[in-house]
């Protein structure tokens, strides 16, 4: 699959890999303005990695459920369009506000991504992608709720941990589990395990159903 407008493969370590063009961040590596996406700490860029048809085509409006510091959603940013980062915890949500500085399209929120009706005031509707990579219990349930932000041809990128659903069952189990609650929900299109760049996560690429 074709890769976004704004990322490319560089050579990094004698090796073709993700990049994109922006401040870096956390000291990753360089290549003139291209800066390395590493699919081992981002579940989105392992998506990208492993050839998903995640939709992705550059500068969509997006909303980033799980931010977490912002090493990926800084990624996100660099291609993309108006970009919505949600991040729970108080401490990485600060380290999120210092890489959204050089990004006037990235829009840091310290909001939970299980109540989005606490944010909704601030985060348009009708975008394109909901990216998601919450590390909690009811993964499904998040997606859904989340619905409501999408466009109707909107695409959700999300990556189900298993771990956080159930710690005791086999991550396949889990996986099938949380695939028939969102099915609810949405159409999906396409998974894969990512086990190659992190354990016991299940690549998921769906639309949302019509209501």
């Amino acid at each position: 699959m074709s890769l976004p407008d704004g990322v490319e493969r560089r050579s990094f370590d004698d090796r073709q890999r993700l990049a994109t063009r922006g401040d870096p961040v956390y000291g990753e590596p360089t290549d003139g303005p291209w800066r390395l996406w590493d699919a081992g700490r981002s579940k989105l860029g392992a998506m990208l990695e492993l050839g998903l048809d995640t939709g992705l085509s550059g500068g969509e409006s997006v909303l980033y459920l799980g931010a977490a510091s912002g090493t990926t959603v800084s990624h996100v940013a660099d291609f993309a369009g108006p970009t919505y980062a949600v991040e729970f915890a108080p401490r990485p949500t600060r380290d999120l506000v210092d890489v959204a500085a050089a990004r006037p399209t990235l829009f840091p929120l310290l909001k939970d991504a299980r109540r989005p009706e606490t944010y909704a005031h601030v985060v348009e509707s009708g975008l394109d992608v909901l990216v998601q990579d919450v590390a909690t219990r009811g993964q499904a349930r998040v997606a859904a709720r989340n619905r409501t932000f999408l466009d109707p041809d909107g695409r959700l990128l999300a990556a189900i941990k298993a771990r956080s659903e159930d710690v005791t069952r086999d991550p396949s189990a889990v996986f099938e589990d949380v695939l028939d609650d969102l099915r609810g929900s949405y159409e999906v299109l396409e998974t894969a395990r990512l086990d190659r760049y992190h354990d016991d996560h299940l690549a998921v690429v769906a639309r949302p159903r019509e209501e």
